[in-house]
């Protein structure tokens, strides 16, 4: 019997369950979704498709900007949220398009 050797990034599998739970619930992966669309948008603009109140947006866009899957950029008053990586959508659609659904 041969020795499988695996090296297993203990750090790396944590970070990548992490964000994985993170994009796990249909409000965030809403968002993900109107990203993919506008590329950039505002809190208020979010909101404004969502309908939701700007509290519990909030508190999904710091989530998920905490866990790198969304960045910001400030212009004037108005800060823009857009996807850190275009991977993540690829991410979704992947699982999408398997058999599972």
């Amino acid at each position: 019997m041969s020795s499988l050797k695996i090296r297993i990034d203990q750090n790396k599998l944590e970070r990548t369950a992490n964000v994985l739970k993170c994009m796990a619930h249909p409000m965030r992966l809403s968002i993900i979704d109107l990203l993919e669309q506008r590329d950039r948008l505002t809190v208020s603009q979010l909101q404004e498709v969502l309908q939701i109140e700007q509290s519990l947006l909030s508190h999904h866009l710091t989530n998920m900007r905490d866990k790198g899957i969304l960045s910001t950029q400030r212009q004037g008053k108005n800060i823009f949220y857009f996807l850190a990586d275009a991977s993540i959508s690829s991410i979704i659609a992947c699982i999408q398009g398997s058999k599972i659904f």
